[in-house]
């Protein structure tokens, strides 16, 4: 079961980053402005996040066996409306790329799917391999130029609506629900509060949307900000994008492993620590070899552990009934946070012609996220597990702490 949800948000994740490789192109071939271009791989973004809320809360109801093969043929429909007819001007690819984000709420379906298989001791790292599907991203960086270049702009997306097609029919034949998975009998309404009163859902929120929140950014930005700042092409661009994910993806079941081994916390700290160092160094735009691509690539890995870690601690500290509307909320915590650093990287170079002040802001941000987890989130689980933090044998036990 694990396998193939992880198969599932990979390629839902695939489906959802068709058009950052190709942002670069869009705006030579359709004259756009760097905000443009910048709103233009953000829209699937912030679709998908906030798709994610509900999303989570029909899981919890109807289970992932239902809703993953729901949501892949869904996704369907944007692919290939992007691919046959919405890429000739800026609004149909803006209206593609809406619908395009529900692609991005696969994650919403796929983790309280895997939690409820494994026991509190395992889920982090089980939920770490899961999340190692957002790989898909390089997947769609490292095949959609090339397709595109190599054939027409409609093959990338046929050959993602085929890949689709063919997991919603094997999740339907294969895909189960844990035994005895909890289900929510309560109005969805009295839920949300329930899920608004939990402090996990915003502390792992204002987590979430700085470590993925700034994965996602540099996944759909970086290719602009390659052929800006160091003059590029758009497919080197978009290689070096995909090694930079391919480390975040691979650093993420490392992440969860380490959480349920050291606790969260510290791998939260040790993350953030490296993305602040990392932003810093970047800011003063060095040379891309060596110190740039070490820089991007040090951060790439904090930024997959830190996402890994902060779920980790959201299967720690969440009710079982819960899982998917607080996964649904932080997922879109995480999504947000990076719908809005592309926009402002945009607005700034077309003010400034620089990336320094956004890369600055970064650093800033993720501080602030390192100071908090040294003092809120230690509190909170320290507060809501107080069983030994090593071995296998440990004991969780389910908070429901406030802020």
């Amino acid at each position: 079961m694990l396998a193939l949800a992880t198969v599932g948000f990979a390629v839902n994740f695939w489906a959802w980053a068709l058009l950052s490789p190709l942002g670069p192109g869009f705006k030579d071939s359709l004259g756009l402005s760097s905000f443009e271009q910048s709103l233009l791989v953000a829209v699937p973004v912030v679709v998908g996040s906030l798709g994610r809320i509900p999303v989570g809360a029909l899981t919890d109801r109807f289970g992932g066996r239902v809703m993953f093969p729901i949501v892949s043929a869904v996704t369907i429909v944007p692919v290939l409306y992007l691919g046959l007819a919405g890429h000739s001007s800026l609004a149909a690819l803006l209206t593609g790329g809406f619908f395009l984000g529900v692609g991005g709420t696969a994650f919403a379906v796929g983790v309280p799917l895997v939690s409820a298989w494994f026991p509190p001791e395992r889920r982090g790292l089980a939920i770490g391999v899961f999340g190692a599907g957002m790989g898909g991203t390089a997947i769609s960086a490292l095949t959609t130029v090339k397709l595109v270049d190599a054939s027409s702009m409609a093959t990338p997306f046929l050959i993602t609506a085929g890949m689709l097609a063919v997991y919603a029919v094997t999740a339907a034949l294969l895909l189960r629900d844990a035994p005895g998975r909890a289900v929510p009998t309560e109005p969805l309404a009295r839920r949300l509060a329930a899920t608004a009163r939990l402090g996990i859902t915003w502390q792992a929120s204002a987590l979430y949307a700085v470590t993925f929140g700034g994965y996602v950014a540099f996944s759909v930005y970086l290719p602009t900000y390659l052929k800006a700042g160091y003059g590029l092409t758009q497919a080197d661009a978009a290689n070096r994008m995909a090694g930079f994910v391919l480390l975040a993806v691979a650093m993420r079941p490392v992440g969860g492993w380490l959480s349920d081994r050291l606790g969260p916390v510290r791998v939260l700290a040790g993350s953030l620590a490296v993305v602040v160092a990392g932003a810093v160094v970047q800011s003063f735009t060095p040379p891309l070899a060596p110190l740039g691509t070490i820089a991007f690539l040090l951060m790439a890995g904090a930024l997959g552990a830190g996402s890994g870690a902060t779920f980790a601690l959201v299967a720690l500290l969440t009710p079982a009934t819960e899982v998917g509307f607080v996964t649904g909320v932080v997922g879109a915590a995480g999504g947000l946070g990076g719908f809005l650093p592309p926009l402002v990287m945009g607005s700034l170079y077309g003010e400034y012609g620089t990336y320094a002040a956004g890369l600055a802001l970064l650093a800033i941000v993720a501080a602030a996220a390192l100071a908090y987890t040294l003092t809120g989130i230690r509190t909170a689980v320290q507060g809501g597990d107080r069983a030994p933090r090593t071995g296998r044998g440990r004991r969780h036990r389910t908070a429901q702490t406030t802020v």
